[in-house]
Formats: C-alpha cells, structure tokens, sequence
C-alpha cells in the first residue's frame, strides 16, 4: 500500500490479490489496513456456498452476480464470471470482433434480464490482463473498440468499477459465514501444489528455509549479511516457480524456470556459507505439455 500511495499519489480501495488468492486470514488482513473491497474467482465462491454453515437460501441460489461480505468483516468481495472472463481470455481472440462482441453482449442482457430489479446485481469480468491481448489482431483494438461502444450506448447495461458500486450505486452486500481458501484458477491452489514436480520444488525450498534458519540462529551473519540473504530467501519463495513446474506447461519453459529456481537456490546456500545439495545439481521437472495461451493463462473452470 506504500509502494502504491508513492507512485499513484492515493491509497488503494480495493485489491485484487495475486491470483485471486484469498483466504479468511487474508481478507481480515485487507480489512485491517483499509481496503473496501477485494475481489476472487468464481470457484472459490462457490465452495464457499456449498458449505454447511452457509444460509440455505444462499448455497440454493448460488449468485455469482452480487457482492458478498465475509462474517465479522467491513471488505466487500466480488466474484469472477468465470464463463465470461474466459471467453475473452480465450475463445474471443479468434473470432470477429463485432461476433465477439455481439456474443459477450448478449451473455450480458440475458444476465441483465435474470436479474431486473435487483440492485445488488454486478457482473465482474476479471482476466488476465496483461496475457490476453497478444493473442487478438492488433492487440485487441477492433474488440475493445467494438465493445466499449456497445457497452457505452446500452441502456440496460452500467459500466462501473467496484468501488463506484460501493459509492454511487450502494450495492446490498450478503453475508457469507466463511470464505474457502482457494484462488481464481480451480477456487483451489492445485497450480501451485499438489502434483508430484510441484511438491519436490516446495520440499527444496523447505530444506533450504531450515539451512536459512539454523545460520541465522547461529548469530552468524552480520546485519548486511542477514539483510542480503533475506533478500535471496524472498526470490526462492516466489510462488511464480511452482506454476510452472509440472508436465501441464511447455517444456521450453519449464526448462529455464527450472533452472533458474535451482540457481537461486544454489545462491541461498552459498550465501549462507553451505554447501548446497547434490540435487540441485539435476533437473527435477520437464514439462511438455500444450496450454492454451502458451501456460500463462489458466481459465478459471479449468476447461
């Protein structure tokens, strides 16, 4: 929040945490320092709806298209239309603009009409904004333009961003008793964790977080030297190296940031005066997989 009041100017209303991820710990966090609403994927709140402690009229009704708030918290959370974010991430991109367009708008009257008359209805389309447009012509420009016209000359249809739903348009919020851990990809975090490759990097990372442990106990290191080895402690634990590790992604891929994770780790040791592991010597992971988007993108239903 420092590094984005400095640059911007303002402190931030909202958040989208990286990946979505969010938890009951997490959101208590953005709600201690502020922040009015934080937004997830779809399944995640749909595991949240399923459970028992969940209102009987909520886990029937399973609205995605309203805000809800976490029990004993000020934050709104607002859910991913996982159907209509994916289909620009992924299908729109070959299709004609004015197709594409036509296709999303009418995914957005239909739900409009669903929901007349109620002002809690929002439809928050989140993707992956900085991957999805180099797989359109032009970067996007022909959808963008097609579909913010659209939307502009729909009078059924209101652009807004979360926060002006929480101002302007004071959307009711629904209680929900506990919000499942998980993030936008699965409302788990099976990307991260779970498969064989992706464990054996997190069992590395472990035993190197012991190594750090026991010197730093020791007294060993001076203050720069702590400062500095921290530093290195923080670029192993990086969760971006354990998305890619796996067979789901591309073997040229997974190749350099396999290597790359082992060097880093190799460092750690080094820095902390140890001799690294022989393993860290081999390749643990291969890849060769073929996902949509090139792996950088995941959809959030895993279709």
């Amino acid at each position: 929040m420092q590094t984005f009041e400095h640059y911007f100017g303002f402190r931030p209303q909202g958040c989208w945490p990286s990946e979505g991820a969010v938890s009951m710990a997490t959101l208590g966090l953005l709600d201690k320092h502020g922040l009015r609403w934080a937004a997830s994927g779809e399944g995640v709140l749909r595991n949240s709806l399923n459970l028992e402690q969940t209102p009987a009229e909520l886990r029937e009704v399973h609205r995605i298209h309203r805000a809800y708030r976490p029990q004993g918290r000020q934050i709104a959370c607002f859910f991913r239309d996982d159907g209509l974010s994916d289909s620009i991430g992924f299908k729109y991109s070959n299709w004609h603009a004015d197709d594409a367009v036509a296709d999303l708008m009418h995914h957005l009257e239909n739900i409009a009409k669903v929901n007349a008359g109620k002002p809690e209805a929002v439809v928050s389309i989140i993707l992956d904004g900085e991957n999805a447009w180099e797989y359109f012509p032009e970067n996007g420009y022909y959808f963008l333009r097609a579909l913010y016209q659209r939307l502009s000359a729909n009078k059924k249809l209101q652009l807004s961003t979360f926060s002006e739903c929480l101002d302007d348009h004071h959307t009711p919020t629904a209680e929900l008793p506990h919000v499942v851990a998980g993030s936008w990809v699965y409302g788990t975090f099976s990307t991260w964790i779970g498969e064989e490759d992706k464990n054996r990097g997190w069992d590395m990372l472990v035993e190197a977080k012991r190594c750090f442990d026991k010197v730093v106990g020791a007294g060993r290191l001076s203050d720069e030297q702590r400062h500095k080895v921290e530093q290195q402690l923080s670029i192993c634990e990086g969760s971006d190296w354990f998305w890619w590790f796996g067979d789901y992604n591309p073997a040229e891929a997974v190749r350099d940031f396999e290597r790359l994770y082992r060097l880093q780790l190799v460092t750690l040791y080094q820095m902390l005066g140890q001799e690294p592991p022989e393993y860290l010597s081999h390749a643990f992971t291969h890849g060769g997989g073929a996902p949509a988007a090139g792996g950088v993108m995941r959809q959030g239903r895993g279709g």
